[in-house]
């Protein structure tokens, strides 16, 4: 039997097979259709099935773009028509915002379109106190009123967000079950259900991004299992969420604002089972592919994550923009990225400096060198000039390359710049890993966490090329790179746990909160997880829940998020509110621990545990040497004679930089002072050189 995973990026969509009896992995990589990205999907599922049986399939794990891809105002993926249903005097919140200015100085920066109309937001009258009292019923008639013309509009999605919900949700309840009986509309979403926390802007956003997105991925979903289904594979289909935890289907076109970040975050997850498997805790995970470089945390071998993220919004020197995009407020994979994946385009600016991004070439054309069109240079060029790249083909093979149209275009480019080709080309890699340096300051640094007490997991298709260069910069000395590196977020899939995240709010003082309503809250949200999990099918003895609090310093706006005891009592609440100190004093450099702390939120994630891929290791043997080219290392500033190695299944052993090795998905640049060796699953290990 065989479990798959299909992960959907911006240039290339990867199918990995792992079978459980053996441990094998099978690794396919076929280009992305971004117009119609389930037949990226159905593409690379033929050609594992041209080989297999379809009713050999237990599960299917899936990764997906297209939520962002829809709020970035794709082709083919209109956003519906949305209606939203809030408390009378509110229908601007989503407008309002926290009146943040994305660009403080640019006079023209418009924010990005509202996803409900004003004409479509509809106010009733209700109110709940914010303790959860009611003082003005709902009422009924007039939301009648207002549902039937969200009807006659013939609105597909309708968002109800009433403020206070989080204290009590009866009349966001109410509304929405007469909703239902009157069939407003085929899509409905509840505040409540997708965000149970208090900030009135954030809460109605998300409800609002989920109702937009209802439409699109039920139709993806159900259009993909379909024709999943049309091949013979029969087998449940999971969904990676934002947070790093599966779903199913059904749950996720339900909640579809839990995927925004579905891909990206497949890769953090990998490598946090990459650690554990190898006895590393804290990693660096380095994700270069095709169209963008992202980095994230893991910390004794827990991924890092946000509370919240800005959907579709602009990226700065790898940092989101703050009002730039939608706010959904969701655990999020904490990631940074920058345009720098192996078909960012090089371009000259109107003064004649050399630029390196945002645009991609993507899958079509793809880099000039790809020969499918593309006549701009991109990082793919610019390694295949500098002799990284195999200069006959990718692919062990199976694409062909065309050094000679790569080469064309960098001259084109350098003659604008004032450079040569080669120039241009090693211009082009320092500015990538510029740009690749600050994310990973960012997710390290900028976090309070020193770099060179971290492993560095490289993949993507481009990741093992550039991560040596990336790693003298940081001073990190030790850097793995796993057996399939350009498929390793496909196989992340594989790793990954079912993840069902509940949350209740409280913001009262610590002090003010008896630890045993503390222990009965987290206990009703134990019993919601265990019901969930035993309807996708998870038993008893899989399941396993991790308890979380937000924190803050009373008068602070926002909150960390520390681990809360197993079981809550006067002294382990104590002990948690020590850990809050700590964190704050990692985090910002300081804490304050005479100021009284207040309890925000109580945080639960409900987790179905699934057995993991069991990865064999080869036999020791030498390495196939297949030939030497010269290759150019920016560190040393020189060409060097580089033996060139194969890295086939099962091959292990020792080598000296510098030196490359190539393999079916990725090509790994050891450059000169690093050393590689491979460990007993087949992961290659560099290290700095005594």
């Amino acid at each position: 039997m065989f479990r798959v995973s299909v992960d959907v990026g911006g240039t290339f969509t990867d199918l990995v097979a792992l079978d459980e009896e053996t441990g094998r992995v099978e690794n396919i990589k076929v280009p992305s259709v971004p117009r119609n990205p389930e037949r990226g999907v159905t593409d690379a599922f033929e050609k594992w099935l041209a080989g297999h049986d379809a009713d050999r399939v237990r599960l299917v794990g899936h990764a997906t773009t297209i939520a962002t891809n829809a709020l970035l105002g794709q082709v083919d993926l209109e956003v519906p028509k949305v209606a939203l249903v809030t408390t009378r005097g509110f229908r601007d919140v989503v407008e309002i915002g926290r009146q943040r200015r994305a660009e403080v100085y640019n006079l023209f920066f418009q924010r990005p379109p509202q996803l409900v109309e004003r004409r479509y937001r509809f106010e009733v009258n209700e109110r709940v106190d914010h303790d959860g009292t009611v003082t003005v019923e709902l009422d009924e008639a007039q939301l009648g009123t207002i549902l039937s013309r969200v009807k006659e509009l013939g609105i597909s999605s309708v968002a109800f967000s009433f403020l206070n919900s989080y204290a009590n949700s009866a009349h966001e309840e109410r509304a929405l079950e007469l909703a239902k009986e009157k069939k407003t509309a085929p899509y409905l979403t509840a505040s409540n259900r997708i965000s149970n926390e208090y900030r009135e802007y954030e809460r109605t956003s998300t409800a609002v991004v989920n109702a937009a997105l209802m439409p699109i991925i039920h139709k993806y979903l159900t259009q993909l299992s379909e024709d999943l289904k049309g091949l013979g594979v029969e087998a449940p289909l999971y969904v990676m969420q934002s947070n790093g935890g599966l779903s199913t289907a059904t749950n996720v076109s339900e909640k579809p604002a839990t995927i925004v970040e579905s891909g990206p975050a497949a890769g953090v997850i990998a490598a946090a089972w990459l650690g554990e498997l190898v006895g590393a805790g804290d990693i660096i995970s380095f994700d270069m592919g095709g169209t963008t470089a992202k980095a994230g945390t893991v910390r004794g071998r827990i991924p890092e994550v946000v509370p919240e993220y800005e959907v579709a919004g602009h990226i700065h020197m790898g940092r989101l923009i703050k009002g730039s995009g939608y706010p959904v407020r969701f655990p999020f994979i904490d990631l940074a990225e920058c345009s720098s994946g192996g078909g960012t385009i090089a371009w000259a600016d109107e003064g004649g400096a050399l630029r390196v991004g945002p645009t991609s070439a993507g899958a079509y054309p793809g880099p000039a060198c790809y020969g499918r069109g593309g006549t701009q240079p991109t990082i793919t060029d610019a390694n295949l000039l500098l002799g990284r790249l195999n200069p006959g083909n990718l692919l062990s093979g199976g694409m062909p390359i065309y050094p000679e149209k790569g080469l064309a275009a960098l001259e084109e480019l350098g003659g604008k710049v004032g450079l040569g080709a080669e120039e241009t080309a090693v211009s082009i890699i320092r500015i990538a890993n510029s740009m690749m340096g600050k994310i990973l300051r960012i997710v390290s640094v900028e976090r309070g966490y020193d770099p060179r007490g971290f492993t560095l997991v490289a993949f993507g298709g481009a990741g093992p090329m550039h991560v040596c260069a990336l790693a003298e910069e940081l001073e990190v000395a030790k850097i793995i790179v796993p057996p399939n590196p350009g498929m390793f977020s496909a196989l992340g899939l594989l790793t990954a746990d079912l993840f069902h995240d509940y949350i209740r709010p409280v913001v009262r003082r610590v002090s003010g909160v008896a630890p045993a309503d503390i222990e009965a809250a987290y206990r009703v949200m134990e019993a919601e997880g265990r019901a969930t999990l035993g309807a996708e099918g998870v038993p008893g003895a899989n399941m396993s829940f991790l308890r979380q609090a937000d924190l803050r310093y009373m008068g602070q706006a926002y909150e960390l998020t520390v681990r809360a005891p197993k079981r809550v009592d006067g002294e382990s609440l104590a002990a948690m509110i020590i850990g809050f100190h700590r964190r704050h004093a990692e985090a910002y450099g300081y804490s304050a621990e005479a100021e009284p702390v207040e309890l925000v939120n109580l945080r639960l994630r409900a987790i179905g545990a699934i057995p993991k891929p069991d990865l064999k290791g080869g036999k020791r043997g030498e390495a196939d040497v297949s030939g030497e080219r010269r290759v150019y290392y920016e560190t040393d500033g020189g060409w060097a004679d580089t033996p060139v190695i194969q890295r086939g299944e099962g091959w292990t052993g020792t080598l000296e930089g510098p030196a490359i090795v190539e393999q079916y998905d990725a090509t790994t640049v050891v450059y000169p002072g690093w050393r590689v060796e491979t460990d007993g699953v087949g992961n290659l290990i560099l290290g700095r050189k005594k």
